[in-house]
């Protein structure tokens, strides 16, 4: 393709969505708070049912935008309400959503648990579909484990189950996870009849993003196997249907193929052109992605800060209100009532001044009730980072009595060690019992219990940060991480655990491998950032 029809076929895609603009979609901040919204809304309504679907929302919205603790802190609650509630469909897709996040956050074992527990929930209520969507989620569970064997034993069981249904979606989803198995296998033959199968089924559905998925896998499988020209048809069908639909990623991928098809036919023009395209689109979705998390993170800081603070407006807006309904039932009152007598209003004058009073006295009570809540708020804020600096300074003592204790057992021990090398015989059999029980007081310490119990308090999510990149740390190597997030010298380090500056350095480079630091990288600067 020369230049001129590559710009003929970009201005009729403008003059497309020119001529059918796409509506823009709302950003994950803003669903959010939708979601949110309507939480609190079930909620104060003692809804649990909407109530745990709103939380189900928020949790996909998490963990789209990678934000997984809260996602993992959504889902859980929905999982939890849905089990009260005897909602076994509803707890079934909590255990796949779960299965799922576990799964993207690298725990497969956590995640194979709730794929089993949803499948189990579904079987119970016979939900042919359920079962499907869960057969799927373990095919694709299992081949990435590149456990192929598996992989394809539960996509043919979700395969069957979706084609007994007539789900159409369904088959022409299973068929492309069975052709990228195939692909993965470097059996193309195979991969590409299921991904032509996935196809045939997908033009008989409204899926046109996966149609696209499914037209570039075709063009992959086909310039694998040196069909360059027959690859570059399937990735302009590809291309065509991203730019009607307007589906940015898939554009990127689209002209990504392309390129990478005129490359292998040696037009490289063309091939550099298009991979530009595909760069752009790439640097356009990655910014508007990037902001679309700030701003996430930035609603979820906004809203809990304001929670409290709407709460109080709230209530003030009711009492606004009422006092308004109120004053303008008075005012009815008067004038109903202009026809009596003058001693009646003067009567009425005053007892309207007298409500006049009694609501600044409310309004001012209240203002004074707020102001003491404030303040009280201040006073635990104020109360709390007292007792974190009491903490660190019981923290700073531990390590200061350990140090102190070890460096006298060290110089104890050394004395002994002397007098073991003297000539009196008689006395080497007691004092090399005493350097031993000195050897095994470097490591069973009491006031290494202290220690890490008030480490733990001051540094509560360090550990399961720790644990989330190995889980072979030993009680000895969690102890050489305490002190190294204390920031205290390599020689200190070394005379708190009884060990010498050498086989110090023995203990951090093991402790590098266990935690899968590369070559280079800092343990010290890693055990900080955590």
């Amino acid at each position: 393709m020369n230049r001129t029809s590559v710009k003929n076929l970009l201005f009729l895609a403008v003059c497309w969505l020119c001529l059918h603009p796409v509506a823009a979609t709302p950003g994950p901040d803003s669903l959010f708070l939708a979601a949110k919204q309507r939480y609190k809304l079930a909620a104060d309504r003692n809804d649990e049912h909407q109530a745990a679907r709103a939380l189900q929302e928020m949790g996909g919205i998490c963990f789209h935008s990678g934000q997984y603790p809260q996602s993992l802190d959504y889902y859980t609650q929905a999982a939890r309400l849905f089990r009260r509630l005897g909602e076994t469909a509803r707890l079934a897709e909590s255990y796949n959503n779960l299965g799922q996040l576990h799964y993207y956050n690298r725990q497969p074992a956590l995640a194979r648990q709730h794929y089993r527990q949803a499948l189990a929930l579904y079987q119970s209520i016979r939900d042919a579909d359920g079962l499907a969507a869960t057969y799927g989620n373990l095919g694709h569970f299992f081949e990435k484990q590149q456990r192929y064997d598996s992989a394809f034993y539960f996509q043919h069981l979700a395969l069957r189950q979706y084609q007994r249904r007539g789900n159409n979606l369904g088959v022409s989803k299973i068929s492309e996870n069975l052709g990228s198995i195939f692909e993965d296998l470097g059996k193309y033959d195979s991969s590409r009849h299921y991904f032509e199968q996935a196809l045939r089924y997908s033009l008989l559905t409204p899926d046109s993003l996966g149609r696209i998925e499914i037209l570039n896998n075709l063009g992959d499988v086909l310039r694998k196997t040196g069909r360059y020209r027959e690859g570059l048809v399937f990735s302009r069908k590809a291309l065509d249907l991203a730019v009607r639909t307007n589906e940015r990623h898939q554009l990127s991928g689209a002209y990504n193929d392309l390129a990478k098809g005129y490359n292998l036919l040696g037009q490289n023009d063309s091939a550099f052109h298009y991979l530009a395209l595909s760069r752009e689109y790439q640097a356009a979705i990655y910014s508007e992605e990037s902001g679309q998390q700030m701003a996430l993170l930035q609603s979820l800081y906004d809203l809990e800060k304001k929670n409290a603070e709407i709460d109080r407006l709230t209530l003030a807006r009711r009492n606004s209100q009422l006092l308004i309904i109120g004053s303008g039932i008075v005012v009815v009152l008067l004038i109903g009532l202009g026809a009596l007598a003058y001693s009646r209003q003067r009567l009425k004058i005053r007892n309207e001044r007298k409500l006049h009073d009694q609501n600044q006295a409310i309004y001012q009570t209240r203002h004074e009730l707020v102001q003491a809540e404030l303040k009280n708020r201040e006073l635990e804020e104020a109360n709390l980072k007292q007792a974190l600096e009491i903490k660190n300074r019981e923290l700073s003592t531990h390590i200061l009595q350990i140090v102190q204790k070890n460096k006298a057992l060290e110089e104890l021990k050394t004395r002994l060690e002397g007098l073991i090398k003297d000539d009196k015989r008689d006395q080497r059999k007691q004092i090399k019992k005493l350097v031993q029980q000195i050897n095994e007081s470097f490591t069973n310490d009491r006031n290494w219990e202290d220690f890490n119990a008030v480490f733990e308090h001051v540094h509560q999510s360090f550990f399961d940060k720790l644990k989330a990149h190995s889980d072979q740390l030993t009680s000895h190597d969690i102890r050489l991480i305490s002190l190294m997030k204390m920031n205290l010298p390599s020689t200190e380090v070394a005379t708190l655990l009884g060990i010498s500056p050498d086989s110090l350095r023995v203990t951090r480079y093991r402790l590098r491998k266990k935690l899968g630091l590369k070559q280079g990288e800092n343990l010290t600067a890693f055990i900080q950032a955590l």
